[in-house]
């Protein structure tokens, strides 16, 4: 049995796109197309359902899977118990991530991680759109929200704290709130959906269903009304954390901590057999975003 040939059919049941699979070991669709017709005759069974857009697994694949991965796992093994065997990142890493935390924290570190990975190509798509990571053939995910598919493997880069802030201009204006109650008679900003926020108080946890004239789906755009005097807003401190040390921004209500579980996570498809490149990204910016994060260092809050 061809290692070369399971190689290719492992990459295949996580991006389902034979032509993106090939691409990452450098076939053409042609051969790599070949190549899973020749693993499929050696083993005599029908490995996967073809169509014209992508291709899924048979039954008879996703038994095969499990026995590829591990004979995989034991070649790598079994290489780097003499030596051999490259550990180095290279081909296409593909990466999706939210747009405003891909623009502020992944881009500026990005000329760095490629000068440590010379043979590494990077593909990154930043959304705020949930995508889906089999079907769109990405490696990563950077995600700031639970994870709900249990395909999946996640690793907490850093915990994603939230803090509750205004302008100095507009607290002027209002005066600063002491107790959550009193934001039911201010202007709050609100990310779409958002609007009940929950606090932690002596007497237990409170939730306030706060209102106000402006709502964005951006959070970019949240922190900036806000910034500008439109409002009280909650932000999270990687989005907020300089706009606090400059003063732009004051955080309030700092005795009344949200309640809020939320993290930032890297997540990518459940294997066996972490590709190089993976790794190397994961552990990169684990570091980068080690706790407690640049962000918070010198951010009083």
């Amino acid at each position: 049995m061809n290692i070369d040939h399971l190689k290719l059919f492992v990459r295949l049941a996580n991006t389902h796109n034979i032509s993106l699979a090939g691409q990452e070991l450098g076939l053409s669709p042609a051969v790599a197309s070949a190549h899973i017709a020749k693993l499929e005759l050696s083993l005599g069974v029908r490995l996967l359902h073809r169509t014209t857009r992508k291709v899924s697994l048979t039954e008879e694949g996703s038994a095969f899977l499990v026995h590829a991965e591990d004979v995989l796992a034991s070649v790598e093994a079994a290489r780097a118990a003499v030596g051999a065997g490259s550990t180095v990142a290279t081909g296409t890493l593909r990466v999706t991530a939210p747009a405003s935390f891909g623009r502020m924290h992944l881009m500026p570190e990005l000329a760095n991680f490629l000068a440590e990975h010379p043979s590494l190509n990077l593909d990154l798509r930043l959304t705020d759109t949930i995508v889906d990571l089999v079907d769109g053939g990405f490696d990563i995910a950077i995600r700031n929200s639970p994870l709900k598919d249990s395909t999946l493997v996640a690793r907490k880069l850093a915990v994603d704290k939230r803090v509750v802030c205004a302008s100095p201009a507009y607290l002027a204006k209002v005066g600063t709130p002491s107790n959550p109650s009193d934001l039911k008679e201010l202007d709050c900003i609100t990310l779409s959906g958002l609007d009940t926020w929950t606090f932690e108080t002596p007497n237990g946890t409170e939730s306030i269903k706060v209102k106000g004239r402006f709502r964005t789906d951006n959070g970019e755009a949240v922190r900036d009304a806000c910034a500008s005097g439109l409002g009280i807003s909650i932000g999270s401190t990687w989005s907020v954390h300089k706009q606090l040390q400059a003063g732009v921004l004051q955080q309030i209500l700092q005795d009344y901590p949200l309640v809020s579980d939320t993290a930032l996570w890297v997540v990518y498809p459940s294997s066996r057999l972490l590709a190089p490149k993976v790794r190397a990204f994961i552990d990169y910016f684990a570091l980068v975003y080690r706790e407690p994060p640049y962000w918070d260092k010198h951010t009083t809050v």
